[in-house]
């Protein structure tokens, strides 16, 4: 049999309990959160330690909740949070074990006991803010902007209103990383292979007509890692906030690798 040893200090620890709730408490107004903590300036194991929300002094969202705890209990509990409209992609975290954004699940959608940890399988900075240093650098990789050979026009570069329409559910990509760190292709090759969100990014500049450097895109990705450790597994899709689908991106630019090779 297999036997796998997690690295040093990697195992998570029993925590604190920090804010039981009062004795006679109104039934259904605290909800339990169970919270992954890790501190790196200090030589010990992750911890998940729980607090109790008071859901009659907070909103209605996963993010309100941890809010509350900051603001109340525990002024070190760290995590990413801005717009918390799910538009900035700030608040991306595992919730009940599933990727998604704090800020758009409702409390009551989430388990009983609310457990929450950082993305998975990435560096973690501290408590529930992942290290996505190398994952913005392979968004750098693809060139995500628009490039053009022929001269600047005077207003806009024009486009059908066919062609705009080929970019729906590719441009509202708010970069989060809940799909690339859903997928195991991407856990057990991260460092070589691009993973759904950038392949959906790449794709989106590929389709969009005004760009006139697509032969040159796709050399980019002509790779036996960059794009084909793609294995159609699709928890990209099922774990996108935004209801996007990845997996569908990437296929397309493996057609489009065959069909310019016909």
């Amino acid at each position: 049999m297999v036997e796998f040893t997690l690295p040093k200090n990697s195992k998570v620890q029993p925590g604190k309990a920090w804010n039981p709730p009062p004795g006679g408490a109104e039934a259904g107004r605290w909800r339990e959160y169970s919270i992954y903590r890790f501190d790196p300036d200090k030589a010990e194991n992750p911890r998940l330690d729980t607090y109790w929300v008071d859901m009659k002094e907070c909103g209605p969202m996963v993010l309100d909740g941890l809010i509350w705890i900051k603001n109340n209990v525990d002024p070190t509990l760290t995590f990413r949070r801005s717009c918390r409209e799910g538009v900035c992609g700030s608040c991306s975290m595992n919730i009940g074990g599933t990727n998604t954004l704090a800020c758009t699940l409702h409390a009551d959608d989430a388990p009983e006991r609310i457990s929450i940890y950082p993305l998975p399988h990435l560096p973690v900075i501290k408590d529930l803010v992942p290290d996505l240093t190398h994952f913005y650098a392979q968004h750098r990789s693809i060139e995500p902007w628009l490039k053009t050979d022929t001269p600047t026009p005077q207003k806009e570069w024009r486009q059908s209103r066919e062609d705009r329409a080929k970019l729906d559910g590719l441009y509202e990509c708010i970069l989060c990383a809940c799909c690339s760190t859903a997928c195991p292709s991407y856990w057990w090759n991260g460092e070589r292979y691009l993973g759904p969100a950038i392949l959906l990014q790449a794709d989106r500049w590929v389709e969009d007509s005004r760009d006139e450097r697509t032969g040159e895109r796709l050399d980019e990705l002509e790779d036996p890692f960059r794009l084909y450790r793609c294995h159609t597994i699709l928890n990209c899709t099922k774990a996108c906030p935004k209801g996007l689908n990845p997996a569908a991106a990437i296929s397309s630019l493996k057609r489009q690798m065959v069909e310019r090779g016909e």
